[in-house]
């Protein structure tokens, strides 16, 4: 049975990158900086600033990740204790089996195995936003399945690397993208 939830694949997409990262973290800093580095490259970039006033916050981004050609993921210290950050990384992973979103997964200031595999700081985070789900279990498995998923794809470490060298990675990345879409375009007219 055909899933009606997920947006096609060849359906153009409304936002090139859907960036989901804990607000209290990052926002004005790593953030506003990346946001704008993929801006100016006029790559659509949707952060949660891009809200209207008034809209339900839960319905409205659900729609924006599944309007996304990719997401960035950004995993701080304290990612994992947002049951709302949490939510969004399974809506992203949904979009990502049913119609092939890219997702780039970037560590910020935590490890990659303390993720995939629930230890340290990032477990105790986790550890909240459990209990403040504890009448749902099957969330809280959910969560925890998409956390170890992305976290296991290939992403960038950025306590081992400059924040410009992960601005230029991606604006190499959906430059890429553009060039070959371009030639997808060329090769169907021809």
């Amino acid at each position: 049975m055909a899933s009606t939830s997920s947006t096609p694949p060849n359906q153009c997409k409304k936002w090139d990158v859907f960036i989901s990262f804990r607000g209290d973290d990052m926002r004005y800093g790593i953030i506003s900086h990346l946001s704008k580095s993929l801006k100016d490259k006029q790559i659509k970039t949707f952060t949660d600033e891009g809200l209207h006033k008034g809209e339900e916050i839960s319905p409205e981004l659900l729609k924006i990740i599944r309007e996304s050609s990719v997401s960035i993921v950004i995993f701080s210290e304290n990612y994992a204790d947002s049951p709302w950050c949490l939510d969004e990384l399974v809506e992203i992973l949904k979009c990502k089996e049913e119609s092939g979103q890219i997702v780039l997964p970037v560590f910020y200031k935590v490890d990659s195995t303390e993720v995939q595999k629930l230890t340290g700081s990032f477990k105790e985070a986790f550890d909240i936003a459990v209990r403040e789900e504890k009448d749902s279990p099957q969330k809280a498995d959910n969560w925890k399945r998409g956390l170890m998923e992305v976290s296991n794809l290939s992403g960038w470490d950025l306590q081992n690397m400059k924040l410009i060298t992960l601005y230029c990675s991606f604006s190499k990345f959906f430059n890429l993208r553009k060039e070959n879409q371009n030639i997808e375009t060329l090769n169907r007219v021809h």
